[in-house]
């Protein structure tokens, strides 16, 4: 009988030690690492306080100036600093890679990372085109690898809970119209510096002006809010009020996306004299009217007057930390919704639009996408 207790009782304590381990193994922090650094929100990652799940161990860029500069003023260690990106995954063998260079730089991040089995996060838009769009998918189907999409819009409180209400709740009944605002007063006149603006405002490096930089939020959150649901067509007007501080790209953008029984009208600023992020939803029972990350109104066909309120994550579930939802993708904690903010189906359609909406400002007519 002792030898049986000492068995069961062995048994026990290695089945425990095995459990604490695999979930020691899950929690483990992941090996992350920074390809290019130009990009002016890579305070979101290199500022960010240590939570314990990523390890930060490379950071990558061809100009030397700027990695000194990034250096310094992150205080990183010399070790972890790279000039080359093949070099930089070969030696320090991250598990993930956030991209902070320009888009047309995220194809070959793809590139280097995908037959590494490296998953990748990029900052909006997935890619400067269909072309580099598809090349990317492809290599991250055939690698099984994830790749996400970063808005900051995503993080928002009320960005979830508009979501939820036209989508489960059906709130507002048929989608009818929604109008997006995204803009500041432009890149320069904000203060980016200009290892940021050499990119930003470059037509082949960021695809265009205004109509990409923020065009792309609008169409991620109406494929979002609509499922995937393919658009008819697009159209778009573009404008340069001011050519003398960016004279390769637009400056204003104004696209309509158009749907079965629906209408998106995207509108994209660098003129505005203030920072704005807001979305009105309208369906033929209700509206919603998302003012910011935490303000939203709404009315509904239960709703007597008009309700204005403030929305946390206590009231929605949602990350506000777009690298904490990262990690559980990784970790596979959550599941991405098919055509979910960060997915990449969601993406490839925000880059079709895109490409569809530059053609029509070019040429002045709607481009009708083929059944």
């Amino acid at each position: 009988m002792k030898t049986q207790k000492l068995s069961i009782a062995t048994v026990l304590i290695l089945a425990f030690s095995i459990a604490i381990t695999t979930m020691s193994k899950a929690e483990k922090p992941i090996r992350l690492a920074v390809a290019r650094m130009s990009h002016g929100h890579i305070s979101f990652i290199l500022g960010r306080p240590d939570k314990g799940d990523f390890e930060l161990v490379g950071v990558c860029d061809t100009n030397r100036v700027l990695t000194r500069n990034v250096k310094v003023r992150y205080e990183l260690p010399a070790e972890i600093i790279y000039h080359n990106l093949e070099k930089m995954l070969d030696e320090t063998k991250p598990e993930a890679v956030v991209a902070f260079g320009s888009i047309f730089d995220h194809l070959s991040v793809v590139e280097a990372c995908a037959p590494r089995g490296i998953h990748v996060m990029v900052e909006k838009p997935l890619a400067v085109n269909m072309e580099h769009a598809k090349q990317m998918a492809e290599l991250a189907e055939k690698h099984d690898i994830f790749l996400l999409t970063d808005y900051e819009t995503s993080w928002y409180p009320t960005t979830a809970q508009s979501l939820k209400m036209v989508r489960e709740d059906d709130f507002v009944g048929n989608l009818r119209k929604v109008v997006i605002h995204d803009g500041h007063r432009g890149p320069k006149e904000i203060g980016c510096d200009r290892f940021f603006l050499e990119w930003l405002t470059d037509p082949v490096l960021n695809g265009g002006g205004a109509i990409i930089d923020f065009g792309c939020y609008g169409a991620n959150l109406m494929t979002a809010l609509t499922n995937g649901q393919e658009a008819v067509s697009v159209t778009a007007v573009t404008r340069q009020f001011k050519p003398d501080v960016y004279p390769k790209v637009d400056d204003e953008a104004t696209i309509i996306v158009s749907y079965p029984e629906a209408q998106c009208i995207i509108q994209a600023s660098w003129n505005w004299p203030f920072s704005r992020k807001d979305m009105e939803i309208y369906g033929d029972e209700g509206y919603i009217y998302a003012l910011n990350r935490s303000d939203i109104k709404f009315r509904g066909a239960d709703v007597s007057s008009e309700v204005q309120k403030k929305i946390t994550p206590d009231d929605i579930p949602v990350y506000e930390d777009p690298f904490a939802y990262f990690a559980d993708v990784i970790h596979k904690k959550i599941v991405q919704p098919e055509y979910g903010l960060y997915s990449l189906k969601n993406n490839l359609e925000v880059v079709k639009i895109l490409d569809a909406a530059r053609e029509s400002a070019r040429t002045g007519r709607a481009v009708f996408f083929k059944k």
